[in-house]
């Protein structure tokens, strides 16, 4: 069985990848983290089109004002991420729609969004998938289970209760807080307390 190699040395450069599914406020959390963090050089930040409606939809804005983030045409194939020999350490799809899911699950590089999947997979590099849907139909779970065999991290974006979340914002906060750790970028903030 196909595994990614384990995340053992530094992961600067990252690519986000935010698609139509909604939960955008994720994507928004997570680029905060990895700019919150002296480990992170470059965010490449490519919107599906959908991506961009859903965001407008939710009333979510992601800055792009920060040098380290490089906005890419989800069509530009030319772009630094759809290429093995680029220097991208690691790609988080957040929140990613079962359509994204599946095109990645069966190698359709259509758009730069499936191409650099394919290419974290190739290379064997970290690739957290973050699905924002539910209910799950059968071909959404064999998907979700083919990208597991081929190295995928597969983290839906389930909030944890226990940090006693007292907003959306912090609530959501326990989803980005564990898919940037998953990377190994920074210390998490919220751990479970119990015994």
């Amino acid at each position: 069985m196909l595994r990614h190699r384990p995340v053992t040395g530094p992961v600067h450069n990252i690519v986000v990848a935010v698609t139509g599914a909604s939960g955008s406020i994720y994507a928004l959390q997570v680029v905060r983290r990895l700019l919150a963090s002296e480990q992170t050089e470059r965010i490449a930040l490519i919107f599906t089109s959908t991506a961009i409606e859903v965001a407008r939809e939710e009333g979510v804005e992601i800055p792009l004002s920060d040098p380290r983030i490089e906005s890419l045409d989800n069509n530009d194939m030319f772009a630094s991420p759809a290429s093995g020999s680029a220097s991208w350490d690691a790609m988080i799809v957040i929140p990613c729609s079962m359509g994204t899911l599946g095109r990645i699950a069966s190698g359709i590089s259509g758009d730069l969004v499936g191409r650099a999947a394919d290419v974290m997979l190739k290379e064997r590099r970290p690739l957290v998938i973050v699905p924002r849907e539910t209910p799950l139909n059968t071909i959404h779970l064999r998907n979700m289970a083919t990208l597991s065999e081929c190295g995928a991290v597969i983290a839906p974006a389930c909030p944890s209760f226990y940090s006693h979340p007292a907003t959306v914002e912090e609530l959501c906060a326990t989803v980005a807080d564990r898919v940037v750790t998953l990377l190994g970028i920074g210390e998490p903030e919220y751990r479970w307390g119990g015994k």
